[in-house]
């Protein structure tokens, strides 16, 4: 398995990186890229980072890996990996669920009408959408959703309640899942729908996080979706929604942030301040910093597999399980690390002048919690791993 990129991937690279350098230079470019808001860093969520994404769409950068017939460059899939990765590096937002989950799962399964009327729209950074799937009663054991959508003439009528549905406040269409067979065992009587989100009928509360991200609930009381949205067949959601999550881990969860971050920590704990001795001079710290260290390469070395996998046109299910479960944690221990060897001081809030680099490693340690449960909790990481890779019975 070769790691290495070849010439015209390293090209590439030069070029976002030049491009993100311009970018810099933009009046906004602190709202644009900021690595401190840790995984909500990924979101084109104030008007700077919708203009940031439509400058990604008019230099060709959205649906590269997509079809020349759909508006794509037909490219491999790396280049996105590639391009996701320059971009968490400074924080700024990712090409999004709408050229991922949303456009791939369409590209494989959507009707005519569906792409032609949302493919274009995705590709020009018009439009941005969130991913109805958690309900009160269905997190971990996501086929357990109750949301009810009832056959009625032309079209489905929806009641129920979503959680944790991130992007909700700013997006502009819903791709929701529910149940439309109540009698077929649970993973076969789920279907997908699309369904703008000022529909009347939704209700939308956000929830702020112990992160400071906010999330949302979605209630739906009787929301009729007609029957050119729902996304290819009847009772087939269940399959579409974990091709896309699989994508999801593949592109949203990158190794640069994590790279970034020991690069910051070690020159931290570096600096001498005061005619006081560096903090990485004490002996238990350089060997914590070590390990940590070795952890990361190891997180590198699990994405290239699931880039690797991908490569070789396979769905990388477990590889990409594997590297979200260990990435999420790793991130995790380097904000409990950063918090132990700073002391005190790093206890200050990002409002506190005082806090050391603004407070970022205390927020850290609260931000980071939240990505052991997006995208798939930790739990269900290990029961893929299990289930799929050990050939284990599944437990929750």
């Amino acid at each position: 398995m070769d790691f290495d990129f070849d010439a015209d991937q390293k090209a590439f690279i030069r070029e976002v990186r030049e491009f993100l350098e311009e970018v810099r230079k933009w009046p906004d470019a602190a709202d644009i890229m900021c690595p401190e808001r840790e995984s909500d860093s990924i979101l084109a969520d104030t008007p700077a980072r919708k203009r940031f994404n439509r400058e990604l769409a008019q230099r060709g950068y959205l649906g590269l890996s997509w079809p020349r017939e759909y508006g794509g460059q037909g490219r491999p899939g790396i280049y996105e990996y590639l391009l996701n990765e320059e971009l968490s590096r400074v924080g700024a937002p990712l090409i999004g669920k709408g050229v991922g989950c949303v456009g791939q799962t369409l590209i494989r399964h959507g009707s005519d009408k569906l792409k032609s009327e949302f493919l274009p729209r995705i590709l020009k950074a018009e439009i941005e959408f969130a991913l109805g799937y958690t309900e009160p009663h269905a997190g971990s054991d996501l086929a357990a959703l109750r949301l009810r959508a009832d056959r009625v003439e032309n079209g489905w009528m929806l009641n129920g309640q979503k959680m944790f549905t991130t992007s909700a406040h700013f997006a502009d269409w819903y791709w929701l899942a529910a149940r439309t067979d109540f009698d077929a065992p649970k993973h076969k009587g789920i279907s997908l729908f699309l369904l703008p989100m000022d529909q009347p009928g939704i209700t939308i509360h956000p929830i702020e996080t112990m992160g400071e991200h906010v999330t949302n609930q979605v209630f739906l009381d009787n929301v009729f979706v007609g029957d050119d949205y729902l996304v290819g067949e009847l009772n087939k959601g269940w399959l579409y929604i974990c091709e896309a999550l699989d994508y999801e881990r593949f592109t949203f969860y990158t190794f640069s942030p994590l790279e970034e971050k020991l690069k910051s920590l070690r020159a931290l704990l570096s600096a001498k301040a005061d005619d006081r001795p560096a903090i990485v001079d004490r002996s238990h710290v350089r060997r914590r910093l070590a390990r940590l260290t070795s952890e990361v390469e190891l997180s590198k070395m699990l994405q290239r597999r699931v880039v690797h996998a991908a490569s070789q046109n396979r769905v990388p299910t477990i590889e990409a399980a594997m590297c979200k479960l260990y990435s999420t944690s790793l991130h995790q221990r380097l904000a409990d690390f950063a918090l132990d060897s700073l002391g005190l001081e790093g206890l200050l809030h990002k409002g506190d002048p005082e806090a050391p680099v603004g407070g970022k490693w205390e927020w850290s340690y609260r931000a980071t919690a939240l990505d052991t449960i997006g995208a798939g909790s930790s739990e269900v990481q290990r029961n893929i791993i299990a289930r799929r890779h050990l050939d284990l019975p599944l437990r929750f």
